[in-house]
Formats: C-alpha cells, structure tokens, sequence
C-alpha cells in the first residue's frame, strides 16, 4: 500500500510563503514522476508543477518565477516552495506520483494524497 501525506498549507498573507511538502510511504520501489496540482473553489483541477526523477522540473505559466518544485529521492518526498503568494493561488494543493511497488512488475501507478488546504487571504 502506497500512501501520500502533504503538509505544509495554510493561511498567510498575500505576499507571503509557504512550503509544501508531500511524502511517499509504503511498498516502494521507485518513483517516476512527481507533482502538484490544484483545484480552486468552482473550478477544475490544474497542474502546478511537476518534476522527473533526475530532477527536470514543468511549472505552470500562472505561477513560474514565484513557485518552485523540488524533491528529495532518498526521501520519497516532493516539495513546492511557493513565494509571493496571490489570492488566485488560493486553492486545495494535491501532490500526486508514478510509482512502482513491486519488484516482480515493472507497471507504474498513479497515486495522490488526499489534499492541504492553501489559502491567501489580509
């Protein structure tokens, strides 16, 4: 069983910054691909970020130059550094991965945690 835990959201001001961190526990033996995404209030699930393995990272025009995606192999774990904050990023922050989790399969699977609130907001 493969879990995603995201921590880091929270209530802070516009101009301000959060941290997000989300990490993979479970029968793991691999992770392609890792990112985030966001769904707002009203309105669809959008990608946020993503990064590879070796590291390539994807960011979204509506936020590149404020946020940035990073991950730690060793750890399983995949990071948003998220810097001047807007209202409009304003929204539930899902981290999601590509993982392997079994020796005996080459077959990877999409998994997601369950969500962190971030909210921008005087």
């Amino acid at each position: 069983q493969v879990q995603l835990v995201e921590s880091g959201g929270g209530l802070v001001q516009p101009g301000g910054s959060l941290r997000l961190s989300c990490a993979a526990t479970g029968r793991i033996v691999s992770i392609n691909l890792m990112g985030w995404h966001r769904q707002a209030p009203g309105k669809e699930r959008e990608l946020v970020a993503t990064i590879t393995s070796g590291g390539r990272t994807n960011i979204t025009e509506a936020v590149k130059g404020r946020f940035t995606i990073s991950r730690d192999n060793a750890q399983n774990t995949v990071y948003l550094q998220m810097n001047s904050l807007k209202p409009e990023d304003t929204a539930v922050y899902y981290c999601n991965a590509d993982v392997r989790p079994a020796y005996y399969s080459a077959r990877y699977y999409d998994y997601w945690g369950q969500g962190t609130q971030v909210t921008v907001s005087s």
